[in-house]
């Protein structure tokens, strides 16, 4: 239809133009000059205005759906912030790039942020392969860079802080649960790239921890939407649990074809659906029937802290469909910076870092507490189980308490407070 050529050309000329322009600043925050600190990556700790965040997420292209929560989280932080006071008496500045689901343009706006803004810290990435693309450029420039989002683990980096749900908290307490609920056959459909390869390595750890077996997996292009192959194969294989670690937009696609396919019985297990893009609720049921996740946040979780979260979040944007786990880590990651720079009495890097370290940064969520853990960069958290049933209506099944993301520090000898690989690890290394 022409108008969906006329949409589509508009949405290119915006990206371009977007890329081009580079970064904007927050309206709702004051702007003020800044100077540099030449040891960092640091622009308001020798007397500048403001504290200046970036903020890179994708608000175009097939990640938008995430990361558009993941800007209005904060966007809404850093309103509550300024409202508040500041950081150290000074308006946080806030400046958003759209990283447009093009791992280009985030090495490009990381760049910029860094070497131009003199940002002091950044809050951005959706996918393991943008945070990896950047990565290099955090480490090479002495930056900051807050990932909230969930991911594989294994990230051991000086100048990167995880505070997303990881495997610790996600993979390793499902598939316990699903094996003995459900029995130990299991077949993996999983995202083809580093995020969905390495969390199949961390099922398939878990699997054999839990005396099961794979009996099959596949690796799906991004870009896929088309599953009948696939649901065949799983059929044929006759698993007791169906693991899905899909990605995006289009391969959101599987589970319409799932839930007409004709299948029934048999659970899925997932660490990334429904918490992050809210299929029970996009999607007709009973799509999504008997599928469980192990989440650090549903917009579902009745608690006081949440409720009241939702009730701010909705009063700002009226329209959001949904606040998903990437929203609160996003809302929850600013926090932390916060509560960090406060305890380090200054942006210089160095000196937030060591704050981080500290073990003693913490912040009251709406997921719950979230603790900074100083040996590994990433988080303790709560994880909650949930269910959804035929009608998509979410049933909390189980909460652990406080997990902590150790594999690092206990399996891979790992203290960043001491030495820093800047690497990330697998479970094969």
């Amino acid at each position: 239809m022409k108008w969906k050529k006329v949409l589509s050309m508009a949405l290119a000329c915006l990206a371009a133009s977007t890329a081009l322009m580079g970064c904007s600043n927050s309206s709702s925050s004051d702007s003020g000059d800044s100077s540099a600190d030449n040891s960092s990556a640091s622009a308001s700790s020798d007397g500048g205005d403001t504290v200046k965040i970036a903020v890179i997420e994708d608000i175009s292209g097939d990640n938008s759906l995430v990361g558009t929560q993941k800007y209005h989280g904060a966007q809404l932080a850093i309103s509550e912030i300024n409202e508040a006071g500041g950081i150290l008496g000074k308006q946080v500045e806030m400046i958003f790039c759209d990283g447009q689901s093009d791992n280009n343009v985030y090495q490009e706006m990381f760049n910029k942020v860094i070497l131009e803004d003199e940002v002091d810290a950044i809050m951005g990435c959706y996918t393991s392969a943008s945070r990896e693309a950047v990565r290099p450029i955090v480490e090479e420039n002495n930056a900051l860079l807050f990932y909230n989002n969930q991911y594989e683990g294994g990230v051991a980096s000086h100048n990167v802080f995880c505070t997303g749900a990881i495997p610790e908290h996600q993979i390793t307490t499902l598939m316990q649960g699903m094996i003995e609920e459900y029995g130990p056959k299991v077949y993996i459909i999983a995202a083809d790239y580093n995020f969905g390869q390495i969390s199949a390595m961390w099922v398939e750890q878990e699997i054999a921890n839990n005396g099961g077996e794979l009996v099959g997996e596949e690796f799906i292009p991004l870009e896929v939407s088309q599953f009948s192959s696939t649901i065949a194969n799983i059929q044929a294989a006759q698993p007791d649990v169906l693991v899905t670690l899909l990605v995006g937009t289009a391969q959101s696609s599987f589970y319409e074809q799932w839930g007409t396919s004709g299948i029934e019985g048999c659970p899925m297990a997932t660490t990334v659906n429904i918490a992050q893009g809210y299929e029970h609720l996009r999607f007709n049921p009973p799509a999504l029937e008997n599928m469980y996740v192990t989440a650090t946040y549903v917009e579902e979780l009745d608690t006081d802290a949440s409720n009241a979260f939702k009730d701010r979040w909705h009063a700002m944007f009226p329209d959001e469909p949904y606040i998903g786990m990437e929203a609160e880590a996003e809302y929850t990651g600013v926090y932390l910076y916060k509560a960090a720079v406060e305890k380090a009495g200054t942006t210089d890097v160095e000196a937030v870092i060591t704050a981080l370290e500290s073990g003693e940064i913490s912040y009251d969520g709406p997921g719950g507490t979230v603790t900074v853990d100083g040996a590994t960069h990433h988080a303790v958290r709560d994880v909650y189980l949930f269910s959804c049933d035929a009608s998509h209506t979410l049933h909390l099944e189980k909460t652990w308490n406080a997990v902590q993301p150790d594999w690092l520090s206990v399996t891979k000898g790992i203290d960043l407070r001491t030495d820093a690989p800047n690497e990330q690890y697998t479970p094969l290394d």
